[in-house]
């Protein structure tokens, strides 16, 4: 697919996370060409210190297929898959890796050990997985979630699910972050389930449990990115209109919003997970050369805001 040659966005994104350090990151079971790549390529551009996690022969035949030189990185020897999630969680608690990035595995293999109720990579804070996407037209970046990790989440994870999203936007330095909470409608209506969640989670949001930026739903997605479709429903929010974070009922919803952006409006999506110690990359097979560059430079981003907040005295 051709998509935006511009890509404004994700380009502005790399170059600014070029300005932080390196991030080092544990590559998990990068067995096949386009995983090598990516890894390869990022490191180039200064953006991640690749740890390649994995059966060292086939990672080094991999490499051989892409013609990429992996002599300068250093590689973990792992005889599987599971094996190579392991050890690269087990590098992130050891203060070896800063990150984590999905290989050529199954996205529930790597999950699986992060989120392990012993050796993993919890917080308090709910798993849960954005995508930031470039879509051609639109001014700004644009987050969905949850699009990939929890299926069908309660209020408690949406509004884990909400603060993450939230903490993403900060990092990647969004001047204001607004918030629209979707639903199919903009009314509460007690028969669609999600738009009481929604009221629930401005009013979250207005007692504190909930930082950081302007929330509103329930909101269509209609009158949460256009603004005369707000105008039209006679909605009165400095969301409505303007978002630039869409929160979704469901996972069911979110995979085929972003995929909707992506395969019918030319939209690049890049993958990260939050709520766990350390941000995970997420790429697809399918991604392009460049959003698998901005899913590490957002990676970046994160870990570089965390260091900064880290750094401020209590």
């Amino acid at each position: 697919m051709q998509h935006d040659a511009n890509h404004l966005r994700y380009r502005q994104l790399i170059a600014a996370a070029q300005a932080a350090r390196p991030l080092r990151v544990a590559v998990v079971h990068p067995c096949d060409p386009v995983s090598i790549e990516a890894a390869v390529e990022a490191a180039g551009m200064g953006l991640i210190e690749p740890i390649l996690v994995g059966p060292r022969a086939k990672i080094v035949a991999a490499a051989t297929t892409a013609g990429m030189d992996i002599a300068p990185f250093r590689l973990e020897d792992a005889p599987h898959s599971h094996a190579a999630a392991d050890r690269a969680v087990a590098l992130v608690l050891a203060g070896e890796a800063e990150a984590l990035m999905k290989g050529s595995l199954h996205t529930d293999e790597l999950m699986s050990a992060v989120v392990a109720s012993t050796g993993g990579l919890r917080t308090a804070r709910r798993v849960s997985h954005c995508f930031v996407m470039d879509v051609p037209g639109h001014d700004e970046p644009l987050i969905i979630t949850d699009a990939a990790i929890n299926i069908a989440p309660d209020l408690a994870a949406k509004a884990d699910i909400v603060q993450n999203a939230i903490d993403l936007a900060h990092a990647l330095r969004f001047p204001e972050v607004r918030v629209a909470i979707l639903s199919a409608m903009e009314t509460v209506n007690p028969k669609v389930p999600s738009t009481i969640e929604a009221a629930a989670l401005c009013k979250m949001a207005d007692r504190g449990q909930i930082t950081g930026a302007l929330i509103d739903g329930p909101l269509a997605l209609d009158n949460a990115v256009n603004l005369g479709a707000a105008a039209l429903k006679h909605i009165v929010s400095p969301v409505a209109g303007r978002a630039n974070v869409l929160v979704v009922p469901d996972l069911e919803a979110g995979n085929m919003l972003a995929k909707s952006l992506s395969f019918l409006a030319g939209a690049d999506a890049a993958g990260i997970v939050l709520g766990a110690r350390v941000p995970i990359i997420l790429t697809s097979r399918a991604d392009s050369r460049l959003t698998r560059l901005a899913s590490c430079a957002v990676a970046c981003l994160i870990a570089e805001a965390r260091r900064k907040t880290a750094a401020i005295p209590a």
